[in-house]
């Protein structure tokens, strides 16, 4: 296996971890901008459009979101398949002459939303199949500074509104896997805002309102919350399910625990690589192509 990495970040060394697990002799290479970056064992970095090897299997773009449409205009005309880090872009400028170019090319792409593969996604997605809630209320907040404790938030591009911060764009996991349990909305009303003391410039809470046939849809999401929470309430006709994500587990009004089980977060981004490989292997269309995420941007960036 050949593989391109384009901004070889945080992201991409979890990305570079499953891709080895997978295939302990894939060939990986980074395209760096600046001569002084910290290389990565078994990573080959080039400086250069010019430099990139030939027959590679799949480009992984994970630079900053405020890079991710110039790079992938720069990548088509390589005509090899692309796996986009979340969030796929930062507006939708654009968006319409590059779709149309990519399926003119007919290039497979996948848009990077590993909490699909989350068990209690998987699990939900079953459930929801078969029944729909009344009510589903979304929260997760946590505290932008903990993020990554070895370096300065505010010089992050979460605190920088120019590179593509704000917690709509780090947190449209929310928003995506609401998508793919419920399919597209009726109607979209959202609010972001600044609200904390935190040193950023960058949206640090958003919410949304969805309007479904059979469901009523809040999402609430913020960067100032000290003490993380990640989780869904469900109101069905005959009980309440609080589903916590981060615990693994759901339970029920009455106390009754409906799933549990061990998990590590790492498990899927695993899981989403494996899941990417066999769609290439099987060169079959994947469930989260860029169409797909156009979708969920919009809902993001309500337009």
């Amino acid at each position: 296996m050949k593989v391109l990495i384009v901004g070889l970040g945080s992201i991409a060394n979890k990305h570079i971890v499953s891709i080895l697990k997978l295939d302990p002799h894939a060939e990986i290479y980074a395209l760096r901008h600046n001569f002084n970056n910290i290389t990565k064992e078994g990573v080959t970095d080039i400086y250069s459009i010019n430099e990139i090897p030939a027959h590679l299997d799949f480009i992984i773009v994970s630079n900053p979101s405020s890079e991710h449409f110039k790079t992938v205009q720069l990548l088509i005309d390589l005509n090899v398949p692309l796996f986009i880090e979340k969030p796929l872009f930062i507006n939708l400028k654009g968006h319409q002459e590059l779709l149309k170019e990519i399926a003119r090319k007919n290039i497979l792409t996948y848009v990077a939303c590993n909490l699909r593969f989350h068990p209690i996604i998987t699990y939900l997605k079953e459930e929801f199949n078969k029944r729909k809630p009344l009510e589903y209320n979304v929260y997760c907040g946590s505290y932008l500074p903990d993020w990554r404790p070895n370096s300065d938030y505010r010089e992050n591009y979460s605190a920088k509104k120019e590179l593509g911060g704000g917690v709509h764009f780090d947190l449209i996991h929310e928003i995506d896997y609401t998508m793919y349990l419920l399919g597209n909305p009726l109607t979209v009303q959202s609010y972001q805002s600044k609200k904390s003391p935190l040193e950023i410039d960058s949206a640090d809470v958003a919410h949304y309102v969805l309007e479904y046939e059979q469901s009523s849809v809040f999402i609430t999401l913020n960067y100032y919350r000290k003490t993380p929470k990640r989780a869904i309430e469900l109101v069905w006709e005959d009980s309440v399910w609080y589903v916590d994500l981060l615990k693994n587990e759901i339970v029920s009004s009455g106390n009754e625990i409906i799933f549990s089980q061990p998990f590590n977060i790492v498990e899927t981004y695993d899981l989403q690589m494996a899941y990417f490989l066999k769609c290439l292997e099987n060169k079959s269309v994947t469930m989260n192509d860029i169409e797909e995420g156009i979708k969920t941007l919009k809902i993001c960036l309500n337009e």
